[in-house]
Order: C-alpha cells, then sequence, then structure tokens
C-alpha cells in the first residue's frame, strides 16, 4: 500500500501508471446515459429516458469519465439548494458480467474519513475532554519518540490538518500486502516511527495519514471505546446515515448493493478486482464505507451546526492553502472554489478500486462523485473534480 497526496486529499493503495484501458470504457459503454431523479421525474425509467436523450451537465460529465477516462463505472448524488435530489450513474457495475451499476451503491469512501474522525475529535474537545493545543503526550505519554519525532511537540490541532511533520506510513506498505492482512492501528503507527520527521510541528502542511491513526488513537484513550463504536454512535446513527458503516475486523466485503472496484496491481499489470479486501490500514484515516447520498447528508448536516457547536465548527473551517487549485484545509475539512462563486466543504478519498470526491455550500447544495477505479492521470482526476463542479453549480 502506498498512501499517496494528490491534491492532499487520499488515503490510497498505489497510485497506479500505466496507459487508458480504452477496452474498460468500450465495454461499459452501453450502460452510459442512466439518471434517476427522485421527486423531479414520474419515475426513474421515464427520468433514464429522458436522461438518454438529453444528457444534462453531470450526467454528460459521467459519460466522460466512463467514456473518455476508462472508468469502469461512475455514481453521483446531487442536492440542489431546495433539497430535491437526483442520482446518476454511468458504465458498468461488474465488468465480468456487465450488470448495472446500482443506484447510490455503497462504495469506500478512503480519507472522507477522516472527516468523521475529526468531527468525533472535535465533539471531545466541546466536550472539554480534549484540548486541540494540547501536545499528543498528554494523551498518548511517551508513544512518538523518534527522530525528529515527539510527542511532546505536536499539537492535536497538527493531527487534524497535517501540519504535524509526522511521516506517512503507507508508502511502505502495497496492496498485495495489505488486501488480506489486518493491521492494528499501532502497527501502522510504528512504520511511521522508524523514519524521520517531514517537518517540525506547526511549520508546514504536509499530508500524512499518520496524523489521523494518532487522532484515532487518542479517541480511543479518552474515550475509553473503540473508534469505530464513537463514530458509529456520535456521527452515523446520529445522523441517520444507514449505509455507513466502518467495516468490523476482518470484514473484506461490502455489504450491501454495490458497484466492484478496480485496481492494477502491479501498477502496470491487468485492471483487477479490488472489491474485497482487508481495510484496516486505513483505520482512521480511510476505513469507512458509505454512499454519495450519505455523505451529503453528512456535510450538509456538519455545516448545518448539527455535528458540532459554532466555536467547533469554526475551528474545523479555519484553513490554510493545501495542494493546487485553490484547495485548503482546515480540521479535516476542505474548501474548494467553484467555478460559479464561492466554495464547498468536503474531503474525498482514494483506496484501492475507488475514488470519492465532493462536498456541500453553506447554501444547502450538494454533490458526491464517485468512481470504481482510481484516475490513472491528471486529465482524468480532473474531469472527477470538474464533476463535482457541474454538479454544484448547474
Amino acid at each position: 500500500m502506498r498512501a499517496q497526496t494528490r491534491q492532499g486529499l487520499r488515503f490510497s493503495i498505489r497510485r497506479q501508471g500505466g496507459r487508458r484501458r480504452r477496452a474498460v470504457a468500450a465495454a461499459a459503454a452501453v450502460a452510459i446515459g442512466v439518471m434517476t431523479a427522485g421527486t423531479l421525474a414520474p419515475s426513474s425509467a421515464s427520468a433514464s429516458s429522458a436522461s438518454a436523450a438529453r444528457p444534462d451537465a453531470v450526467q454528460r460529465a459521467l459519460n466522460t469519465l466512463v467514456r473518455d477516462d476508462a472508468m469502469p463505472a461512475a455514481l453521483a448524488s446531487v442536492k440542489d439548494r431546495d433539497g430535491r435530489n437526483r442520482t446518476y450513474t454511468a458504465g458498468v457495475g461488474d465488468l465480468a458480467t456487465g450488470s448495472k451499476v446500482p443506484r447510490d451503491g455503497e462504495v469506500r469512501i478512503g480519507s472522507n474519513t477522516k472527516s468523521f474522525t475529526a468531527v468525533v475529535v472535535l465533539q471531545l474537545a466541546a466536550e472539554g475532554k480534549v484540548d486541540l493545543d494540547a501536545f499528543v503526550d498528554t494523551y498518548l505519554p511517551g508513544l512518538i519518540r523518534g527522530e525528529g519525532l515527539d510527542g511532546r511537540h505536536i499539537k492535536i490541532r497538527h493531527l487534524l490538518q497535517h501540519t504535524s511533520g509526522l511521516p506517512e506510513y503507507g508508502i511502505h506498505l502495497d496492496d498485495a500486502e495489505i488486501r488480506n492482512r489486518y493491521f492494528e492501528p499501532r502497527e501502522l503507527l510504528d512504520l511511521a516511527l522508524e523514519h524521520k520527521a517531514d517537518a517540525e510541528p506547526g511549520k508546514t502542511w504536509g499530508y500524512s495519514n499518520t496524523n489521523y491513526v494518532l487522532a484515532g488513537l487518542i479517541v480511543q484513550k479518552v474515550t475509553g471505546r473503540p473508534l469505530a463504536e464513537e463514530m458509529d454512535r456520535r456521527v452515523i446513527k446520529r445522523l441517520g446515515l444507514r449505509h455507513t458503516y466502518f467495516p468490523a475486523p476482518g470484514e473484506m466485503t461490502i455489504r450491501e448493493r454495490h458497484p466492484h472496484g478496480y485496481h492494477r496491481s502491479p501498477a502496470d499489470g491487468p485492471l483487477r478486482d479490488f472489491t474485497e479486501m482487508d481495510p484496516s490500514a486505513g483505520w482512521a484515516a480511510g476505513q469507512l464505507i458509505s454512499t454519495n447520498s450519505d455523505l451529503n447528508r453528512f456535510f450538509t448536516a456538519l455545516l448545518a451546526g448539527r455535528l458540532l457547536p459554532a466555536e467547533q465548527l469554526a475551528e474545523m473551517r479555519t484553513t490554510i492553502p493545501a495542494g493546487t487549485s485553490g484547495l485548503r484545509y482546515g480540521l479535516g475539512l476542505t474548501s474548494r472554489p467553484l467555478s460559479c462563486g464561492g466554495v464547498y466543504w468536503g474531503h474525498g478519498g482514494d483506496i484501492a478500486g475507488y475514488e470519492t470526491r465532493g462536498g456541500a455550500t453553506d447554501d444547502g447544495r450538494a454533490a458526491n462523485i464517485a468512481v470504481t477505479s482510481i484516475p490513472e492521470d491528471k486529465a482524468a482526476t480532473q474531469h472527477v473534480n470538474d464533476a463535482v463542479d457541474r454538479a454544484l453549480c448547474g
């Protein structure tokens, strides 16, 4: 497994290389052009027919991802400022059978998990159980020691904003190693601690999944309960996210209807079905499974103040520059400019087989896009981001 920082938003297994696979696009082309529109159309069948005849901007963007960027499938869920919802699909859900993409199917959401973890930490801060400006040693004394690494100088705030200087553990693993292996969180942390610091704490933004493994360990130390249980109680059940869950130890499948996810391992090898895998290498940084519509509900509720008091939400939305294209990073939350003005707030995530991008605006719009293979080049990556922009600006 190799975690990447392309545009600063990922928990991923390995960056893929090689040429685009036009065969994937050809196999999926027969399924391009499916859109269902909740209250905006009398039935999914009529919506599909209308979309096939006159695809809107979001459908065209998904079609491009399948046709031109060789994504096996693309899915989207869009909510406008009036609360109306649309769901879209393109491609095929299973390359082996050619089955349809399940509407609003479950996918692995990678680093979107970080936003959930950050919310739990900030809730604990609101309860007076965690101090964002306290050092890691306050909660986990003596745990972080190494070359340039010292938990007596790294604040909780540094972890959530990726300014700790902690090295990335993921570069020391590959998908062949982790696909069938269960990792304890401390194993992931130990991998990182074998290497020197990337920077002094608080000086430089540098994306590292290690930050969120530590944040998850702090949640467990403070609450005395498993991170997954706290996340479920404090966020998932509170918002009624019926298709969002933290896979149990050893759980390698996706529970409900889902498109298959595909990955190249090795990077220059053929596209392989990677739907079943042990996601424990992601843990607090990238283990969750969800749907586009559940992510829309989560980010909308977060911005509306339903998960955090005003003070902690303001902390979460206090951002610094991160990467390119106007991206800024807060405490487990990013902002990105929109072509129609303003910004949207979200995160995004990559994990072998799936990429998700999206978020919500302060006026109630929300959109999330999922594709069933991590894009191989900058053009494809930009097309995913463009799809989000079209959905929010349409």
